[in-house]
This record gives C-alpha cells, structure tokens and sequence, in this order.
C-alpha cells in the first residue's frame, strides 16, 4: 500500500489520546476494520477489491454500544486533506431540528447537499452518527420518520450525482428494517459498504 500502515496507526493514536484522552487506545479486535477505514479513506483500489469495499460507496459501520465507531470516524479523516473531510451530524439532532423547522430538515440534509465551485457542483459528504438514537416527532401535527427520507432522498442522489453518506449505528440489519422499512434497508446495503464489529466487541467506554 501506498502508505505505512503503523506509522498511520501510531499517529491516529496519538490524535486519539488528544481527543478523547490519556486512556484512549486501539484494540485487537479493532486491527482488521481500521484497515478497512484506511483502504477507504486513502482510495486504494488494490487493497479495496482485496477487502471487498467498493470506494464509489459510503460506510456503515455497526456495532454494538462503545465500540469506537463514532470516535474512529472522527479520527479516520485526520488521514486526508482537510478540505475533503466530511461532517458528522447526530440523527437525534436531526430529528429535533424537524421538530422546530419542519421538513425544510428534510431537504437540508438531502436535496441540499451541494457545494458550489467554479463551473460545478460538488456533493457534500455526510456522516449521520448513531442511525437509530432518534425519535419520529412532530411537526404541526404531522409526524415523519425524518432519517428514513433523509436517507431515501440521499439515495436518490447517489444514484443521479454520487453523493456519498457514511452512517454509523448500533442497530442490526433485522433492526434496520424494523425502524425504517424494507426500502431504507435495501437502499443503505446499496450505497454502503458494511463494516460492523462483533456483538461482544468491547465497550470502550468503560
């Protein structure tokens, strides 16, 4: 690979112990999807058709409570230019904001995803962090389940412009459907690659 494996690790570490403290650290189980975060973020071809992630996809990564996802998501773009990190926006945040603005959210977060540079558009990458914390709430009477048409607009764009959204959450495929429909499933196993730890992961935050 085009870069040094170690010596990214070793200074995502040190990012980490910044950010999250003196405690914080990588696990085992951890190794074989941060080399999957890695293949992603720095493009390699190679290596992504090795690990089975296809690079015109966003991610989804699952797992269990405290298992590093949404830290590891935050720290995984340190590795780039910062001008093509990506935000990462709470769904229950998101579900709040309907509650106040109503479905302008809606269109904020999908139809509106376009930065304007000289002669085009570029799509703005998202992550919506924690897929499944939020609530179905009302506006003037009129509930959504604002992160299903969040995701189904997105999808809309992924096909027609390749807009890219990452999700991380701690709910299962089966629970995906559950919550959000067959539809939303079927739509986030197409723009996604799925990386998921295992049910007894570590939790972290212990």
């Amino acid at each position: 690979m085009l870069y040094n494996y170690q010596k990214s690790l070793d200074f995502l570490l040190s990012k980490g112990k910044e950010k999250y403290g003196p405690c914080f650290k990588f696990y085992n189980e951890d190794k074989q999807i941060i080399k999957k975060l890695f293949t992603y973020i720095i493009r390699d071809e190679v290596q992504a058709k090795e690990l089975n992630l296809d690079l015109r996809k966003g991610l989804f990564l699952c797992g269990p409570v405290g298992c590093g996802k949404t830290s590891l998501m935050h720290l995984i773009q340190l590795l780039i230019h910062p001008t093509k990190r990506f935000g990462l926006k709470a769904c229950r945040d998101v579900s709040f904001e309907f509650q106040k603005q109503g479905f302008d959210i809606i269109h904020r977060y999908s139809k509106r995803c376009f930065s304007i540079t000289p002669g085009s558009k570029v799509p703005i990458t998202t992550c919506f962090d924690d897929l499944g914390a939020e609530q179905n709430l009302k506006y003037f009477g009129s509930e959504c389940n604002v992160m299903a048409e969040v995701i189904l607009s997105r999808y809309e764009l992924f096909v027609s412009d390749k807009l890219i959204t990452h999700i991380t959450s701690n709910l299962n495929a089966n629970q995906i459907e559950e919550m959000y429909g067959t539809r939303v499933r079927s739509r986030l196993r197409e723009m996604m690659n799925v990386i998921s730890w295992s049910d007894t992961a570590t939790d972290k935050r212990q």
